[in-house]
């Protein structure tokens, strides 16, 4: 079953594009990624996945349901931690919290407890004394409290210190095994990889090939800079396995796609000064994803 169907969803700003022919489906229990550069277009497909703008033309159902004209009912099995939250700045973020769970029936004291606890979040403080951080926080909570059905999350871990987002994490990967489908997009390729079973790719409007996109969840990318004799990377240059990136004299900085030990097997034949590799930054792959002919992106 598709819990979310996306189909041909064009949203314009007057003259100006927001998105133009986006076509996806999310099946139930499935943990969907969706990634791209700013502007591409994430958050207004989330937007009007939510009904909080209405689309030029297409259509989009969340659980068989129109996000238009059930939007209510859908609502009501819907967790959304936006990426910019805002929030009465007067109130406590008890206050706040009890509001929310007021919408979805009975409240549940005991859940919002073990959230705030979880995501260590003192629910004394007034909303306006919270630092950025803690007001993720807050939306984190206020998303998760009703035990939603589906989780929407868009660029969810901004704010958050590496101890939150691991608590972060953890939680969604709990209630994605509790039945939860989750559909986040993000900009931090470590985060995509966690947690995603399918990604997909926008780019100006559009969602590229997501069989071709996939490849971006192999640990076969990686982003490498290496020092060694001006000779020797002339020659290195030369293999078959890179694309040169940037050269600077003895430096040389290029992406590496495919199995890492034939690259090391290569680098063996060469005097090499100092070598460092890591996961590329999502960006760095956008601009190697687009700069290859013809969207090629094989591993080797």
């Amino acid at each position: 079953m598709n819990i979310v169907e996306v189909n041909h969803l064009k949203k314009y700003y007057g003259r100006h594009r927001g998105v133009e022919d986006v076509h996806f489906t999310i099946k139930q229990g499935e943990v969907f990624g969706f990634i791209g550069p700013n502007g591409a277009g994430k958050s207004t497909t989330i937007r009007c996945a939510l009904s909080l703008i209405f689309p030029t033309s297409g259509k989009i159902t969340l659980f068989g349901l129109d996000s238009i004209k059930d939007q209510v009912e859908i609502a009501k099995r819907v967790g959304y931690l936006p990426s910019e939250v805002a929030y009465y700045d007067n109130m406590k973020v008890k206050d706040l919290l009890e509001y929310s769970m007021s919408f979805y029936g009975r409240p549940d004291p005991a859940r919002l407890k073990d959230l705030c606890e979880r995501m260590d979040l003192d629910i004394s403080r007034k909303i306006d004394d919270l630092s950025l951080g803690n007001k993720k926080k807050v939306g984190i909570v206020q998303g998760l409290l009703h035990r939603p059905s589906l989780i929407i999350l868009d660029e969810p871990t901004s704010g958050l210190d590496p101890l939150m987002q691991q608590r972060f994490f953890d939680l969604i990967e709990e209630e994605n095994k509790r039945g939860a489908t989750v559909l986040f997009s993000s900009h931090i390729l470590s985060e995509v990889k966690r947690l995603s079973d399918r990604i997909a790719l926008i780019k100006d409007g559009r969602i590229e090939d997501m069989d071709q996109i996939a490849s971006l969840q192999s640990n076969h990318y990686k982003n490498v800079q290496l020092t060694a004799d001006p000779e020797a990377l002339d020659r290195f240059e030369g293999s078959d396995l890179i694309e040169v990136k940037q050269r600077f004299g003895d430096q040389l900085h290029f992406i590496y796609r495919g199995e890492i030990n034939r690259l090391l097997r290569e680098l063996a034949r060469f005097d090499v000064q100092n070598l460092s590799m890591e996961d590329p930054s999502l960006e760095e792959l956008f601009m190697d994803y687009y700069e290859r002919p013809n969207n090629e992106h094989v591993s080797s």
